[in-house]
């Protein structure tokens, strides 16, 4: 009951009551109000530290310029920023994707603009096929090799939002098996290779549509959910021996999956998210209460924690939301299908 009276005459709250039990009640009724107003304001500074103004942590501490860097889904997007900001900084790359024509061209352009101080191996790889021989190439590919840096950025998702039950097999098939099995099996390739030499990031690409489950892309959001997941367990796992796994949340970026080719708030660029999250290695941004997670784009992560303190990740109403979005977006796509049809 001290306790209680202490913090309550720190914030200026003065109870008088010749009633023991009365006082102690209102007393914790009380401290509890003020902790859950301090509470999300605390969480918002942090998040605000987090976004614009503390530093993440350097590329070298997880390997020096000159070791190598893999990256899947080199060629496009996403991935092809991470190949042009790592080789900028020094790091040799292995680029694996599947159109060897686009790796070639990377190739070709990372070549022009560094000259002989970055090395680039590629491998043209169809992640849906699955083939244990792809993964023997890779394998051969990488061994020997110092690889400090592992993006797992390699993903899938459907063409249009869609039912569950009407979702095309192989779809649902090629979702799984390019956003779980390809991630899980690239990284049981080289993670034994950091741990041995007791350095290295792994960073997977995750999504909000895994974050928040979303209706109409249910293969989608369970295949990211699943990939959170994950890389939590593993990032603890491999934390004692100097690896360091990150997960990175995000919203929409203007790439080929997301169909949306004009930037804004909410939508960067490939190259403003990728700079983002090579700026915010170890920071969570967003996702605060996420072990070994970041959501590094600063409208990103304050939609993340917005939504996360707000509405609940996982509440009815974020769920009827997202529901109502893609419903709209599938009703949309469906008519312009149906417009290019009659146009043919």
């Amino acid at each position: 009951m001290d306790v209680f009276a202490g913090v309550l005459d720190f914030f200026g709250v003065h109870v008088d009551t010749k009633y023991p039990t009365l006082r102690l009640l209102t007393s914790a009724l009380v401290v509890a109000g003020i902790f859950s107003v301090a509470r999300p304001l605390f969480s918002f500074v942090r998040v605000l530290l987090s976004l614009f103004v503390l530093p993440g942590q350097s590329l070298s501490k997880f390997g020096p310029r000159g070791s190598w860097a893999l990256i899947t889904g080199a060629s496009d997007g996403i991935g092809k920023e991470f190949a042009l900001s790592l080789a900028a900084k020094g790091y040799n790359l292995i680029l694996v994707s599947r159109t060897e024509s686009k790796l070639f061209s990377l190739a070709n352009e990372i070549s022009t603009k560094y000259g002989p101080k970055i090395s680039t191996k590629t491998l043209a790889m169809d992640f849906a096929q699955n083939q244990d021989s792809d993964y023997a190439r890779l394998k051969k590919l990488i061994d020997g090799l110092d690889i400090s840096i592992l993006v797992n950025n390699v993903g899938l998702s459907h063409s249009i939002p869609v039912p569950f039950v009407e979702t095309d097999p192989k779809e649902m098939n090629d979702i799984i098996v390019i956003n779980c099995m390809a991630t899980l099996k690239v990284t049981q390739l080289v993670a034994p290779g950091m741990q041995s030499r007791k350095r290295g990031l792994i960073m997977t690409m995750a999504s909000f549509g895994g974050a928040f489950p979303t209706p109409l892309l249910a293969t989608y959001s369970g295949s990211k959910a699943f990939l959170q997941q994950w890389s939590t367990a593993l990032a603890s796992e491999l934390q004692p021996f100097g690896v360091q796994v990150q997960c990175i949340q995000s919203h929409l970026v203007t790439t080929a999956m997301s169909k949306i080719r004009k930037s804004s708030l909410l939508v960067p660029n490939p190259k403003r998210f990728v700079r983002a999250v090579l700026s915010k290695i170890g920071r969570s941004g967003g996702a605060q209460n996420i072990a070994f997670t970041s959501t590094p784009y600063w409208s990103h992560g304050l939609m993340h924690w917005f939504l996360s303190t707000f509405v609940g990740e996982r509440s009815h109403t974020l769920v009827k939301i997202n529901r109502g979005m893609h419903e709209d977006i599938r009703r949309r796509a469906l008519r312009k299908a149906a417009r290019d049809a009659k146009k043919q």
